[in-house]
């Protein structure tokens, strides 16, 4: 059996750093964790240490408060099983300015690697879950899925289209230095995030 192709989570987090624009972005878990490697910006919320699966409504929130501010929520794949019921109130209230990229790696990274119910090894038919037909299913309209960084960054523009967009990005993970990592207390790091949406 092939191995699937995938892309390393810091190529994939480089082009969102990219080509984010001016978007706040909200990161969880292993996202979390990496994203802090990279040069901050006044928008950034690195929801760590969260309760895994409520990075989505929160970002929601601050989308349908500003609706003129894009918002993109960087979200694991066990995060997105932890609250499923995430992707079905992110389509109902179909929000313009709201992108999910979902990091799917198949495993519970930051609490040391175990395969989550979507992996292979979890189902009876012995084939991962699918998140982007899930994200469809839920009433998603614009879904993409990328397993290379190369694809993703020429088709960077996905992360700005009319949403709620949902982004499916294969990727490998990592088995050295997992663990959450804080950036500091969250309710200075919210307090900053607030005084900067509304400058």
């Amino acid at each position: 059996m092939s191995t699937p192709q995938a892309m390393p989570l810091a190529e994939a987090l480089a082009v969102i750093h990219q080509y984010r624009a001016d978007a706040v972005v909200i990161t969880t878990m292993g996202a979390a964790r990496e994203w802090q490697t990279l040069e901050p910006h006044s928008k950034d919320l690195v929801y760590m240490p969260s309760s895994m699966g409520q990075g989505p409504p929160l970002g929601l929130g601050i989308a349908i408060a500003q609706p003129d501010q894009r918002v993109i929520v960087v979200n694991g794949d066990g995060c997105t099983l932890m609250n499923l019921g995430c992707l079905v109130t992110l389509a109902a209230q179909a929000p313009k300015n709201f992108t999910l990229v979902v990091v799917d790696n198949g495993v519970y990274e930051v609490t040391g690697g175990q395969a989550t119910i979507g992996h292979p090894t979890k189902r009876a038919d012995g084939q991962p879950l699918n998140l982007a037909d899930l994200a469809r299913a839920a009433g998603f309209i614009e879904v993409y899925e990328f397993d290379d960084a190369e694809s993703f960054r020429f088709e960077h523009e996905t992360l700005h289209e009319p949403g709620p967009v949902c982004i499916v990005l294969k990727t490998t993970h990592q088995t050295e230095d997992i663990s959450a990592r804080s950036p500091g207390p969250p309710t200075e790091r919210i307090q900053a995030l607030r005084a900067a949406l509304q400058s």
